[in-house]
């Protein structure tokens, strides 16, 4: 389940929303996230993760 409207946040950022987040780019990973934490980066690199599943 995709949200209607997309939801975004980058490393070091607070999480906007708790759930299921994908990043974006070449190298794709999922987490699973709580409203309020602090957006972690990926292979140590910044980057951008996407809502693709809200609980």
């Amino acid at each position: 389940m995709i949200p209607q409207k997309s939801i975004s946040a980058v490393t070091g950022k607070s999480c906007p929303a708790g759930g299921i987040w994908e990043s974006t780019g070449n190298f794709k990973t999922t987490i699973t996230m709580t409203k309020g934490s602090v957006m972690p980066d990926y292979c140590g690199t910044k980057v951008q993760w996407i809502l693709i599943l809200k609980k």
